[in-house]
């Protein structure tokens, strides 16, 4: 299945997020693969919503261990606590950060 993701953009934040929601639903839909889906959903995240970097991150054992992703090279292995990924999974939430840039730790894979 090949589709094109193009959402409108004069929409806002929440319209955009909805209207990807039924998009992203057809695009997995009777596919049973998580690679073949994830990777899916990054690139309908990514250029649906025009953001810098999308992707997923596994856990295995100590670390998050990189997986699909649209975007920039990232951290293949991240450590618990470690930058922002680590550090919303030692705390258990999530974390807002304006400017990845600035945050304590940001590079530490």
């Amino acid at each position: 299945m090949s589709e094109d993701i193009k959402i409108e953009k004069s929409l806002g934040k929440t319209e955009k997020y909805e209207s990807l929601i039924s998009r992203i639903s057809a695009l997995i839909e009777g596919e049973k693969d998580l690679i073949a889906n994830l990777s899916n959903i990054a690139s309908a995240l990514k250029y649906g919503m025009d953001f810098f970097w999308v992707g997923f991150y596994f856990v295995k054992g100590a670390e998050l261990v990189l997986g699909p992703f649209q975007g920039t090279v990232a951290c293949t292995r991240i450590g618990f606590g470690k930058g922002v990924c680590g550090t919303c999974w030692k705390e258990k939430s999530v974390i807002i950060v304006d400017d990845v840039e600035i945050f304590p730790g940001h590079i530490s894979c």
